[in-house]
């Protein structure tokens, strides 16, 4: 049997509001994806957390997550049909990663920053009370009448 050859990819996840409120459920569901494509991650950090240019099944806003690591070629097909089945992922680019060295990804890696934040918004209530709106104060003018 021939030996699968193994390269490096790049791949960058769009996750809504909603699933990035539980951003370690999302990251593990990410790790898992991969994992079951054989791959192996190399570097995962946080990309953007920013408005989208349109509105992606209904959301206005999306949290980027960019993943570098190595799988055997044909069993990213594989990744790729986990990608677009997942109700957690909006949208997913993964490209062949010819361009970087090992080192310049594990250079990129930011999973411990990851972890804090993903502590931080569970820590986080899920919803925060609007403040009570105050009357404005009249103007002067408007008490001189």
């Amino acid at each position: 049997m021939a030996k699968k050859r193994v390269y490096n990819y790049e791949a960058m996840f769009l996750l809504s509001q909603a699933v990035a409120a539980d951003l370690a459920g999302a990251l593990e569901h990410i790790k898992e994806i991969i994992a079951r494509g054989h791959g192996e991650i190399i570097a995962m950090r946080k990309w953007d957390e920013r408005r989208l240019a349109y509105e992606i099944k209904g959301q206005k806003r999306g949290y980027y997550v960019l993943v570098y690591f190595k799988a055997p070629g044909p069993d990213v097909a594989h990744i790729e049909r986990d990608v677009n089945l997942s109700e957690k992922i909006m949208r997913a680019i993964i490209l062949r990663c010819d361009h970087m060295t090992v080192e310049m990804m594990q250079a990129a890696d930011a999973r411990k920053e990851l972890d804090v934040e993903a502590k931080l918004r569970a820590e986080r209530p899920a919803t925060v009370p609007a403040p009570a709106a105050e009357p404005a104060p009249a103007a002067e003018d408007d008490k001189a009448e």
